[in-house]
Order: C-alpha cells, then structure tokens, then sequence
C-alpha cells in the first residue's frame, strides 16, 4: 500500500472541496481499500464520507423512497419503511456479500463502482431509479455505461437515489459461492412506467432485456418468460459459467423472481 493523506470532512462542501483538489472519495472501501493493498490505486489523499451525515438516512418522499449514498447494506436490509414500501430492496440488501461486507459497504459506493456482477444496479435499473449527485440528477437508464463504467463525472459524487415504490417487485440472485456476487442476477418490477427487468452479472455491465420486459407486460407470470429467446453472444463466459449457461440462468433467475414478486 502506497502512502497517502486521510481527512474525514465533515459537511458535504468540505468534501467536495477536497476532492475537487484531487482527492480520492472513500464510502464504505470494500473495493478501494482491496486496490490499495494491491497498490493497483495510488490517491495522493482518502476523503472519507462516512463524517458527511448528511450522506445517510432512509426516508420517504411521496411515492419514493429516497436512500442517502453512505447508507450501509445493513442498514437498508434492515429498515421497516423499505420492508413495508420495497421489500425486494431490502431483501436484495440482505442478500449482498457476507455480515462484514453489509456492515461496511454503502449504497452509493456500490452504484458508484457498477461492478458488473453487484447487485444494487440491478435494484436502480429495476425500478427506474434516479441517482442524486452533488451536481444534478441522473435517470438509471442513463447511469450506467458499461464495466466499471458510470455517466459521473471527476469531481462529481453520488449523494442519494431515488426509488420509486412498484406495484409488485422482487430480485432473484444465482450467487458465484466463494465472493458471493451474482453469477446472474434478476431484478423484475411492474412499474407506474411499464414491466422493467435488470440483469447483472451476465454480461459487462447490468443491462435491461426488452424481450422478457415485453413478454412479461403481456402476461405477468413465470410461464411468459418460457418463449422468450436470450441471446448468449453478448454474454460472459469465464471457468464459472458459459455464456450459454448465463443466458439459460437469466430465465430461470427471471422466473423466480416473478413467481416471489407475484407472492
């Protein structure tokens, strides 16, 4: 690990201060503090969010939820008004890595990352989420943009999203047993704006499929999701699973998560 200043701001604007002059934001660490061991990242400074409390917190804004970025998994997992409102939220929360990682890890941090194997995009993209960040609002169709890849600009951090409550929801995950991330996962939602369905862990990025959406708007049930074609070219294919394997997992996975949405 490389040597490096550390500051705990305290509002928002110090923050943003410090790192508009270089510094390098730190959430809940479970990947930044992972490449610092690796010393495959090398910040002149660690500006840790955890002292902005203004980055935290759960509360309920007419028909969304809205959950500050520095919110951990547990915290999530764990709160009624996201159990009454958006129990796939929570039960998604619940689901991510192990006790120490949910202890740790944030909202933001994660989305902020994209991961192509992390759950929460799934959760964003699912249910038509809206990313807060310290300049402007960004619609989840717009979010994401790839591997690793986000639509944030440098200086530019996450400060909340936006979830708005669906009719009926649920997430249904396939998890790589030793990192616990998803082999494939399935976001499945009925939206005030239609049928969304997010995949993550399939391909290089979470990504939406209008095939299963169409076919899911049609007939909300797990026997709609059986004649719809997913094409594999696109897919990942590592020692864990084919992309042929993937693409029949995105159906199983889709299935499941309508049959648990459906109650």
């Amino acid at each position: 690990m490389y040597a490096f200043a550390y500051d705990k701001p305290a509002t928002l604007a110090d923050a943003l201060q410090k790192i508009a002059t270089g510094g390098q934001p730190l959430a809940g660490g479970q990947t930044l503090i992972a490449s610092l061991k690796q010393r495959l990242a090398q910040p002149e400074m660690l500006v840790d969010l955890a002292g902005v409390a203004d980055l935290a917190g759960i509360r309920r804004e007419g028909s969304a939820i809205v959950i500050g970025a520095m919110t951990r998994h547990e915290a999530v997992a764990g709160s009624a008004e996201v159990q009454q409102a958006i129990p796939a939220l929570a039960a998604l929360a619940g689901g991510i890595g192990d006790r120490q990682v949910r202890a740790m890890g944030t909202l933001g941090g994660s989305v902020a990352n994209n991961d192509p194997a992390a759950d929460y995009p799934a959760a964003v993209l699912g249910l038509g989420a809206t990313v807060h960040t310290s300049q402007r609002q960004i619609a989840a169709d717009d979010f994401f943009q790839g591997m690793y890849a986000t639509a944030l600009e440098p200086g530019e951090i996450i400060t909340a999203i936006s979830f708005p409550i669906p009719a009926k929801a649920a997430y249904a995950k396939f998890r790589q047993p030793a990192s616990r991330f998803a082999l494939v996962g399935v976001f499945v939602a009925q939206t005030a704006a239609g049928v969304r369905v997010a995949i993550t862990g399939a391909g290089n990025g979470v990504f939406r499929h209008p095939g299963l959406e169409a076919a899911l708007a049609g007939s909300f049930s797990p026997e709609a999701v059986d004649g719809v074609a997913i094409d594999a070219s696109e897919l990942n294919s590592d020692l864990h699973a084919s992309a042929e394997y993937r693409a029949q997992l995105i159906k199983v996975q889709t299935r499941r998560a309508v049959a648990q949405a459906r109650g």
